[in-house]
C-alpha cells in the first residue's frame, strides 16, 4: 500500500531547492521558489533587459510569462501527489490580459486543484503585486507518471518523499 504524502517544512525547502537548481531554463531567468504549500506554489522572475521583448516598451517577452506559469503550475501538481512521480505538461491555456510593467519582478501562484489517476489539473495566475490585477491566467492539464524513472535531478527529494508504485 502507498504512503500517505504529507507537506511538511521539510519537503518545501527541499522543492525550493530542487525544483529550480535542475532545470536549466529556470536558472536562466532567475526563477525563484517564493513559498509552496499543499498543492500550492508562488514562484518569481525578476525584471531583467535581457529578457524584454519589445525595446521599445522595455516589457518583458511572453514567453517569460509562459514559462513562469508552466513551472508554477509544475511544481503545484507535484505539491498535489501523494508521491513522487514524473509529470509532463499536456495542455496549458493562458489568457495574457495586459503587458507586464517594466522595472517590475513577475509573480505567480498556481494552485492544482483536482488529481485523477493520470491527470491534474491546476490553474495558475501571473502578476507583480496584487494577484487580484494578473497579468496572465492560465489553466493546465498535466500527465502524470510520464515517466516512472526520474532523473537525477530529482533525487534530492527521494529521502522525504515515497516513491509511486507502479
Amino acid at each position: 500500500m502507498q504512503s500517505e504524502f504529507k507537506i511538511t517544512p521539510e519537503v518545501v525547502e527541499a522543492m525550493k531547492a530542487s525544483m529550480i537548481a535542475y532545470t536549466p531554463q529556470a536558472k536562466a531567468l532567475n526563477m525563484k521558489v517564493i513559498d509552496a504549500s499543499a498543492a500550492n506554489a508562488w514562484l518569481s522572475v525578476p525584471y531583467d533587459e535581457k529578457l524584454i521583448g519589445n525595446v521599445e516598451t522595455g516589457v518583458i517577452h511572453g514567453g517569460v510569462i509562459t514559462t513562469l506559469l508552466d513551472h508554477t503550475c509544475g511544481m503545484a501538481v507535484q505539491l498535489a501527489l501523494t508521491a513522487r512521480m514524473s509529470i509532463a505538461t499536456l495542455d496549458l491555456r493562458i489568457d495574457y490580459m495586459k503587458p507586464a510593467t517594466p522595472g517590475l519582478a513577475l509573480m505567480s501562484h498556481a494552485h492544482c486543484y483536482k488529481v485523477t489517476r493520470n491527470i491534474a489539473f491546476v490553474r495558475g495566475t501571473a502578476y507583480h503585486t496584487d494577484e487580484a490585477d494578473p497579468i496572465a491566467a492560465c489553466v493546465g492539464t498535466f500527465m502524470l507518471g510520464a515517466n516512472r524513472t526520474l532523473p537525477p535531478s530529482a533525487m534530492a527529494l527521494s529521502d522525504i518523499m515515497p516513491k509511486s508504485e507502479g
